[in-house]
C-alpha cells in the first residue's frame, strides 16, 4: 500500500536505466471514417475491425466481454472514447525500429480498413463531426469521464472525442538527467506545438487555428504546462504535485466511481468512505499518473504530449526529433533552454495553437527556435550514429521537418490548402 510520499519517489527512481538500456516508446492515435457517409464509426464497426485485425496475430482484450483493444507482443491497440484507436508501440531500440513498428501496424490497420470500406485521417483534431455527432462505446471508464470531465474544462470533451496525437515516452538514468529532460522538453512544448501542427480544419470549415488540438489541451480539466515544472522540479516535487492533484477516478469491485473530490492525498490516508476507505496499491498510483493530462508526465518514463497526429511523412519526424535532442544532445541543449524565462514559454505556448511558426519566444519567433532545434536534434542523431540496412543514420527521419522549415510552413497549412482547394471532404482522408 501506498501511505508515504517517499513510496511515490520510489516509484519515480525505480524506472531510472543505464544509458545502454535507454528504449523509445511511440503511441499515435487515429480517427476512423465510413466512407460512404463521412461519419464516424461506431463501435459495431470497430467489432469487425478488431475481428479482422485478429487474423495478423493480434490478441483480444475484453472489458465485460465487450472488445475494447488488442495485444501483439509488447504492442497494444486501445480504443479511445470517440472509437478513435491508439497504437501503444512497444519498447524499441532506436528510430529505425520504431518507424518499422509503425508501418508494419498501418499496412495491418490499412488491409483491414479498405475491406470495411473505412477511411483513416491522420490529423489532431476530427475536420468532419460536431461533438454530438461522434458515436461513443461501452468502456466503463469513459461513462464516468464524460461526466466529470466537463466540470473543469469547458473543451475537456472535444479532448476525449475530437482529438489524436502521437506520444514519445523516454527513459532517463537518474534523478538529474530527469531534470534536465523534463525541464527540456516543457520548454520546447510551444515548439513542439507549432512544428507538428496539424489541426487546422474543424466540422468541414477553416479554424484559425493551425493546433486545434493545442487550443483544446489548453482548455481541458486536468491537462496544460503548469508552471511549477519550470521550477527545478525533482522526483520530491512531482510526487507533491502528484499528491495533489484530484483523483479522476477509483477502481472499486470492476468498475470505476468519481474521485474529483479527492486528492491522491486524501487516498494515501484512507479518507475515501465510497471505497471503504481503502489505501492505494501500486495500480492505484498508475493510474492516477496516466490522468495527469499535461503536456508532458512522469510515470517510470517521461512521457511527451504535445504532437498532433499526423500522417505517414512525418509519423517517423516527432520521435527522431525529440531522441536527438534527448538521448543524443542533452547537455547542449539544456544549456540552451535553462535560459529561457518561464512567463515567455508559458506565452508562447498560449500563442503557438494559433499563430504557429510566427508566435514569439524569448525576441525570436518559432520557426528560428524550430530550425535551431532542429539542427541541434541532427547533431544528436549523429553523435548516436545508429543505422540501418542501407547504412543510414537516424537523420533521414528529419527530413520532413527540414522541408516544413525551408518552405515555412506546416502540415496544418498544406491540409488548409489541399481541402480550401474545393472544400472536398476525401482530402482529409490518408491515401
Amino acid at each position: 500500500m501506498i501511505t508515504k510520499k517517499e513510496q511515490i519517489i520510489e516509484y519515480f527512481k525505480s524506472g531510472e536505466k543505464n544509458i545502454k538500456d535507454f528504449k523509445i516508446g511511440i503511441e499515435h492515435e487515429k480517427f476512423l471514417f465510413n466512407s460512404q457517409f463521412n461519419k464516424r464509426i461506431d463501435y459495431l464497426n470497430i467489432k469487425e475491425m478488431f475481428s479482422a485485425l485478429l487474423e495478423f496475430g493480434w490478441n483480444p482484450i475484453l472489458e465485460n466481454n465487450n472488445i475494447i483493444g488488442l495485444n501483439k507482443g509488447g504492442k497494444n491497440i486501445t480504443l479511445e472514447p470517440g472509437n478513435q484507436i491508439e497504437l501503444s508501440g512497444d519498447k524499441l531500440n532506436n528510430i529505425h525500429e520504431a518507424c518499422a513498428e509503425s508501418y508494419d501496424y498501418l499496412f495491418e490497420l490499412k488491409q483491414v480498413t479498405k475491406k470495411l470500406d473505412i477511411k483513416i485521417v491522420s490529423a489532431g483534431f476530427d475536420p468532419i463531426s460536431k461533438l454530438n455527432e461522434v458515436p461513443n462505446n461501452p468502456k466503463k471508464r469513459y461513462e464516468l469521464m464524460t461526466k466529470d470531465m466537463p466540470l473543469g474544462g469547458e473543451l475537456s470533451l472535444d479532448m476525449m472525442y475530437r482529438t489524436c496525437g502521437t506520444q514519445l515516452n523516454i527513459d532517463y538514468k537518474s534523478e538529474d538527467d530527469f531534470v534536465k529532460k523534463f525541464r527540456i522538453v516543457n520548454s520546447i512544448v510551444p515548439i513542439s506545438i507549432a512544428l507538428f501542427a496539424n489541426s487546422s480544419i474543424v466540422e468541414k470549415k477553416k479554424s484559425n487555428y493551425l493546433s486545434y488540438r493545442a487550443k483544446v489541451w489548453q482548455n481541458t480539466y486536468r491537462g496544460g504546462l503548469p508552471k511549477i515544472f519550470f521550477e527545478e522540479i525533482n522526483y520530491e516535487r512531482y510526487a507533491e504535485f502528484v499528491m495533489n492533484f484530484p483523483i479522476l477516478f477509483i477502481k472499486k469491485m470492476g468498475s470505476y466511481i468519481s474521485g474529483r473530490k479527492y486528492s491522491f492525498d486524501d487516498f494515501m490516508n484512507g479518507k475515501i468512505k465510497e471505497i471503504n476507505n481503502r489505501l492505494p496499491t501500486e495500480n492505484d498510483l498508475s493510474i492516477h499518473l496516466s490522468t495527469i493530462f499535461t503536456e508532458n508526465r512522469l510515470k517510470k518514463y517521461i512521457e511527451l504530449r504535445s504532437m498532433d497526429t499526423c500522417g505517414w511523412d512525418c509519423l517517423c519526424a516527432g520521435p527522431a526529433f525529440f531522441i536527438g535532442i534527448l538521448y543524443g544532445n542533452l547537455d547542449e541543449v539544456f544549456e540552451l533552454v535553462s535560459k529561457w524565462d518561464k512567463d515567455k514559454i508559458i506565452n508562447a505556448y498560449l500563442e503557438a495553437p494559433q499563430r504557429g511558426f510566427n508566435a514569439q519566444l524569448m525576441g525570436k519567433d518559432l520557426l528560428y527556435w524550430s530550425s535551431t532545434l532542429l539542427e541541434l536534434s541532427r547533431k544528436g542523431l549523429e553523435n548516436r550514429d545508429i543505422t540501418n540496412k542501407s547504412k543510414k543514420n537516424e537523420t533521414i527521419f528529419l527530413n520532413h521537418l527540414q522541408k516544413l522549415i525551408d518552405n515555412k510552413t506546416t502540415n496544418a497549412d498544406h491540409m488548409i490548402s489541399k481541402f480550401s482547394k474545393n472544400e472536398d471532404l476525401n482530402e482529409l482522408y490518408d491515401k
